[in-house]
């Protein structure tokens, strides 16, 4: 791992990069941002504590150099066709959005997704599920509408990120898969408008930052792991309600953009997509459950009475951020019914 000021410059250009991308007037230069972000982002994969990253870094390099160089040719190619033939770019307009879903790991393209996670340390998973997938979120966005390759993608997406969790014991394949099933409805939240996927996004790197710092506190790294948590039972409640709110289990606040996407989709007569989500949501609240039900029960330890009466400040302190948590979701959910 670099040191803390070479950190510092490399995470300041990979903001840069995601910020000259999203602000670019050109596809060159959300291009030349994208790049910044990618030459940033490698350093800061590399760890001497684990021997997996150089592994995770390079299998990392070369499908980000081939999105990359893939997004340029058809930048080019857009360019001299329009050129050509003013009406012959629309194909352009959608091909584009394939290197851009394959920078972020969206499904069927995500095949290097899980592999990379495994190798990285919590910090960088985090990055990977969040920051990395902004930029190539916001470019997609030019280009999204509602069409049989948009569609095909949201679905694809939600069924694999769902599915593909079911057999793993891995809590960052877990999140991986769960990130791939998170993209389907970012995807779809786009079809909506740039507000929609800003707050959806916002709430997701939110919980998805509690999980990933909750995990490397306690070095959690498979199912099993985390029945051997040997601190108060409310800090497994965080871990826990927070891993349901991913899943958009009411009444967390994970729940809210999960509703408005839903409602967003009914109104633009995407009756079945919107079925076919929810029902992948419910098999990927089975997998978190599977997680809650391994932790409370199988081999748990109980405090006593007196020791919970004597660690009553901790436990107040735990009691407030999970009501917060519900009733921020509640009282999300109460505004959006009065306003529409």
């Amino acid at each position: 791992m670099p040191n803390t000021p070479t950190k510092f410059l490399l995470s300041t250009m990979l903001v840069g990069g995601i910020l000259v991308s999203i602000s670019s007037n050109s596809w060159l230069g959300a291009w030349m941002g994208l790049e910044i972000n990618l030459m940033s982002f490698i350093p800061l994969m590399s760890s001497q504590e684990n021997i997996f990253t150089t592994e995770a870094s390079l299998k990392y390099f070369i499908i980000q150099a081939l999105a990359s160089s893939t997004l340029l040719f058809l930048v080019v190619m857009k360019a001299l066709i329009s050129q050509i033939t003013p009406t012959g770019v629309g194909v352009y307009e959608y091909v584009i959005m394939i290197p851009l879903l394959l920078k972020m790991g969206a499904a069927p393209l995500h095949w290097w997704f899980p592999s990379v996670m495994e190798g990285l340390s919590w910090m960088n998973c985090l990055l990977m599920m969040t920051v990395q997938k902004a930029a190539p979120m916001m470019l997609i966005s030019y280009s999204m509408k509602i069409n049989l390759l948009t569609l095909t993608i949201i679905l694809t997406s939600v069924i694999i990120g769902s599915l593909g969790g079911m057999n793993q014991t891995s809590i960052r394949k877990i999140l991986t898969y769960s990130s791939i099933n998170h993209t389907g409805w970012m995807l779809t939240s786009l079809l909506s408008g740039s507000n929609l996927w800003t707050l959806y996004f916002m709430v997701y790197s939110l919980l998805t930052a509690t999980v990933t710092t909750i995990a490397k506190s306690f070095n959690i790294s498979f199912i099993n792991q985390t029945m051997s948590i040997s601190t108060e039972i409310s800090t497994k409640f965080i871990l826990f309600t927070s891993l349901l709110s991913l899943g958009g289990l009411p009444p967390f606040i994970g729940f809210m953009p999960s509703w408005i996407v839903i409602q967003a989709m009914v109104m633009n007569s995407l009756t079945f997509i919107a079925v076919t989500m929810v029902v992948m949501s419910l098999v990927t609240l089975y997998f978190y459950l599977r997680i809650c039900y391994s932790s409370f029960i199988i081999l748990h330890e109980s405090c006593k009475w007196s020791t919970w009466l004597h660690s009553k400040n901790k436990i107040l302190a735990y009691s407030i951020i999970l009501s917060s948590t519900s009733m921020m979701g509640l009282i999300m959910c109460t505004m959006t019914i009065n306003i529409n």
